[in-house]
């Protein structure tokens, strides 16, 4: 069984940088996909980007497209989330998911991280 950690939350002005990690501990299977999601008080929880572990296109949120980068170091068993540009908006608790499909939708993913608080700053 795979665990996710998450890592690299804090708080930063606006406009500012934050890289988030998620490390992997266990193997997942070779057709997994790696998502972001976050959440702010009082919101469903929403997508943000997704991966899949052996390679392909990235895909993202519109909300985050152009600044939010998603990658992995697969040898490391990390995933990543470079997050530039910040606003105000991106503020949340973010979690990384593990799916077996290609898909955005929350219910697909199958194991969460513990998530990390991001807060922007106005």
């Amino acid at each position: 069984q795979v665990q996710l950690v998450e890592s690299g939350g804090g708080s930063v002005q606006a406009g500012g940088s934050l890289k988030l990690s998620c490390a992997a501990s266990g193997r997942a299977s070779s057709s997994a996909v790696y998502g972001w999601f976050r959440q702010t008080p009082g919101k469903e929880r929403e997508f943000v980007a997704l991966i899949r572990w052996h390679g392909g296109s990235p895909f993202y949120a519109d909300s985050v497209k152009g600044r939010f980068t998603i990658s992995r170091d697969n040898p490391k068993n990390t995933l990543y989330l470079q997050m530039n540009s910040l606003k105000a908006e991106d503020t949340g608790v973010y979690y990384c998911a593990i799916a077996n499909e290609y898909d955005r939708a929350e219910r697909v993913y199958h194991t969460w991280g513990q998530g990390t608080q991001v807060t922007v700053a106005s």
